[in-house]
């Protein structure tokens, strides 16, 4: 997941980096530091990533280019 993604990812879901952080369960000053482009442990980036995720997120990286698409409307 690259930086612009999780910023893509938190905006389809109307999220800000408070949610986000509460979902993926780390600290707001983590998702700050990621989206600042500052590297932060796999683990946690996973754990975000999973977060975004479970809400109905789903990354892409393909021919279409990087990006997300939100797959659900229920959240």
């Amino acid at each position: 997941m690259k930086v612009v993604q999780c910023k893509m990812a938190r905006a389809a879901l109307g999220w800000g980096v408070r949610d986000l952080a509460q979902n993926a369960g780390v600290a707001v000053d983590t998702i700050s530091r990621l989206e600042r482009g500052e590297e932060i442990m796999p683990r946690t980036l996973a754990a975000i990533r999973t977060a975004l995720e479970s809400a109905g997120v789903e990354f892409i990286d393909d021919d279409r280019g990087e990006g997300v698409i939100k797959l659900r409307h229920d959240q």
